[in-house]
């Protein structure tokens, strides 16, 4: 399961609508693909469309969907949002992670 805070809900919801989504119907898809400094960097997108190997998850009114191999690296994440003068936007707080890049967009289990 991944779970949303309260202020990247806020962000999620406001981004969706501002891209043509509807945040109380479509999903946020989150991801993990090879790359970044540390071997591994998390994706995140909006989408209105589940596979039927996706699972799909529902935290603090997010709909949150995964693909099956990314799920085994983000159980237990919690998605949260920095905002301000030294705000890193969308924050993954992986209990999974191992080591992170000093950006916090990726990591190595």
């Amino acid at each position: 399961m991944i779970q949303v805070s309260e202020t990247a809900k806020q962000k999620v919801i406001t981004l969706m609508t501002e891209e043509g989504f509807d945040a109380s119907k479509d999903f946020v898809r989150v991801g993990v693909k090879s790359g970044g400094c540390s071997g591994l960097s998390y994706e995140l997108n909006f989408d209105n469309k589940k596979d039927d190997t996706d699972k799909v998850f529902e935290d603090n009114n997010v709909r949150i969907i995964v693909d099956k191999k990314s799920f085994l690296y983000l159980v237990g994440t919690v998605l949260e949002y920095s905002g301000g003068l030294n705000g890193k936007g969308f924050v993954f707080n992986n209990p999974n992670a191992q080591r992170t890049c000093g950006c916090g967009e990726s990591f190595s289990l």
